[in-house]
């Protein structure tokens, strides 16, 4: 695709275009999908990624990161798991982080280097282990038993980075579900428990191959100072491993990812420039190349770079409430619809053509297709009142939304289409993941076993 940015013209060329603001690039995407019909009538919903928005995430992150001497950057796979996204990413010099095998199988599939890709799970299987370490696949053990597995497993050849994930317990943020570093965490070794630092540092001592500590606090609501706070704790942890056995065997440590992301309005809070500015003032000598560093950034890349269009289908009243039964609901937007409060989404109104609906904002609820009565984006909203055939936009879903469906109802996962949009008349689509077909949900339903129940083999084998 075409840059968005524009060109430098000639002496003689015409101006370059404004890049459009986040709200015109997305009416411009919302009328070309629904002119082309990406967006109608059997089509009612889909996701939209902006491939100049990942572009210019990414060179954020580099330059906070510039100063630092040695970083490999991953993404979260988990955050947006479709393959052309990885190879995007993977062209602009990121790794992945993975955390099953699903995740490892489309990261290698992306054309991502096994050396540049980081498992991470605290629920590895064997066979899991011994692929990863035959690939040269960087390892992060989430306990002192998979330490075990992993004396059994590793190959003496492998080329794989090992590491031991620690918990620094330095506690949670508001959103519980996604605190790392709590007391009783199920990730990591768990630092301040009784024996637990001792314990750490001798399994260092018994495996010269064991050469990087890993932590990871939490992500959406965790403020900056407790994100550092606990990379200060893992950097100490290194310094007290090296010390107390003489040489530098740490030399790497991967301090996860978890910037958090404001889903308020437009501007991108905080910036990776913040981050950077947190770690210098809690960890004074992690940036000086003494170790390196790898970071695992998923939704702070991703979310703010897509967003779901969707179809209203109806419109009704309820007791006094205005509700707009759209597409998108449960099964696109699981966490919002059951953590309202924690994952509240911006909500556009948009017309049967894609234009930003106009009119007095009426108090409506922006419902989904699913069937239970939770099934709720956005709760007593502000919008222009929508009518059928209009649309809705969720804003802030390029991470997440489109990688953890919820199949209820047997309702397929919607295509995915990446953009550009250099001017509003100049949108182009591609896609990324093709809308799943009734076929595809038959196949996953067990189709091919359909009479396994009703025609049982028999108990004797016969």
């Amino acid at each position: 695709m075409t840059s968005a940015r524009g060109t430098s013209p000639g002496p003689a060329g015409p101006p370059v275009p404004p890049v459009l603001s986040p709200d015109q690039r997305v009416t411009a995407v919302m009328r070309r999908a629904v002119a082309t019909g990406l967006l109608g009538d059997d089509r009612p919903v889909a996701g939209f990624l902006d491939t100049d928005g990942i572009r210019a995430s990414v060179a954020s992150l580099d330059a906070a990161f510039a100063h630092v001497p040695d970083v490999l950057h991953t993404f979260a796979v988990k955050a947006t798991s479709l393959v052309p996204v990885l190879r995007l990413l993977a062209r602009l010099g990121m790794g992945c982080e993975v955390a099953g095998p699903g995740e490892l199988r489309i990261a290698l599939d992306a054309g991502v280097a096994p050396q540049r890709i980081v498992f991470d799970s605290p629920a590895k299987t064997r066979p899991e282990l011994g692929e990863a370490l035959a690939l040269g696949v960087a390892v992060n053990a989430d306990s002192l038993d998979e330490l075990r597995r992993i004396d059994e497993l590793r190959p003496a050849d492998s080329a794989s980075v090992l590491g031991l994930r620690v918990n620094p317990q330095v506690g949670g943020g508001s959103i519980g579900a996604m605190s790392t570093a709590t007391a009783t965490s199920k990730f990591g070794v768990a630092l301040r428990d009784p024996g637990a630092r001792d314990r750490v540092v001798r399994a260092f001592a018994e495996r010269p191959w064991l050469t990087r500590l890993h932590a990871h606090v939490g992500s959406q609501g965790c403020p900056l100072e407790l994100i550092a706070e606990g990379v200060a704790q893992t950097y100490l942890l290194a310094e007290e491993i090296n010390r107390t056995l003489g040489t530098r065997q740490v030399t790497s440590l991967d301090i996860g990812g978890g910037l958090p992301v404001n889903f308020d309005d437009e501007e991108t809070r905080p910036a990776f420039s913040d981050y950077t500015g947190a770690l210098l003032a809690a960890v004074p000598g992690l940036f000086d190349g003494r170790y390196a560093l790898v970071t695992e950034f998923g939704r702070s890349l991703l979310a703010k770079n897509g967003f779901i269009g969707a179809r209203v289908e109806y419109t009704k009243e309820a007791g006094g409430r205005r509700i707009a039964v759209t597409h998108a609901g449960a099964q696109t937007a699981t966490r919002t619809v059951l953590m309202p409060d924690a994952w509240p989404l911006r909500v556009g109104a948009y017309d049967a053509d894609g234009n930003p609906r106009t009119g007095t904002p009426v108090r409506q609820d922006i419902a989904g297709p699913c069937c239970f009565a939770g099934d709720v984006v956005a709760h007593d909203r502000e919008l222009p009142e929508l009518v059928e055939g209009d649309h809705v936009v969720l804003h802030d879903t390029g991470a997440y939304y489109f990688s953890t469906h919820w199949a209820y109802n047997s309702l397929p996962r919607p295509a995915v289409y990446g953009f550009t949009a250099e001017r509003a008349d100049s949108v182009r689509l591609v896609t990324v993941r093709d809308a799943q077909t009734l076929d595809e949900i038959a196949a996953e339903s067990g189709l091919a076993h359909a009479d396994a129940l009703v025609c049982p083999a028999d108990p004797e084998g016969d």
